[in-house]
């Protein structure tokens, strides 16, 4: 019995790399925010560069709240996103070529988000990290930290629910 041969691996790093472009691509606050994911195998790190219009007290300076709770929600739904679209990405189920014309799944829906505010985000790059804590069918929740310098001192913690998107199959 004749074994397939293994996938070049550059193929596959364009297939994730074109899969998570996409997704971040497809929503508009993401590039507003300056909001971009730095992909090491499958672990996402998001990334929020400092820029002015991010501040909401200029007498301290810090970060705005809302801008703190967009960062770590993006954070979670694309997270919960690409781990929903991992198997497909490293199957070849999900093709380049529907990658490039923006064919993906639809984002989970926020059912409900807390944010834990720690201390102030200072006039710097933040970074943040979620964890899918529970992925069903219709349900799903996530843990999301932030932090600036030090990644043991995190400057937020989010915890969310989400409502999954319907699969074709159903």
């Amino acid at each position: 019995m004749a074994r397939k041969p293994p996938e070049p691996v550059q193929d596959v790093k364009k297939r994730r790399d074109a899969a998570l472009s996409a997704l971040v691509g497809g929503v508009p606050y993401i590039q507003f925010l300056g909001i971009r994911f730095d992909r090491r195998g499958d672990e996402l790190t998001a990334l929020l560069p400092f820029d002015e219009k991010l501040i909401g007290n200029p007498f301290l300076p810090a970060i705005h709240g809302g801008v703190t709770a967009a960062f770590l929600e993006v954070s979670a739904i694309i997270e919960l996103s690409w781990s929903l679209l991992w198997e497909d990405i490293e199957s070849g189920a999900i093709s380049l070529e529907d990658l490039q014309a923006g064919t993906l799944p639809r984002l989970p829906k926020t059912i409900d988000f807390t944010v834990d505010y720690m201390r102030s985000g200072l006039p710097r790059d933040a970074y943040a990290r979620a964890r899918v804590t529970r992925s069903g069918r219709r349900y799903a929740s996530v843990q999301v930290e932030a932090w600036q310098d030090n990644h043991d001192r995190p400057f937020a913690h989010g915890a969310a629910h989400f409502l999954m998107p319907r699969r074709e199959s159903e």
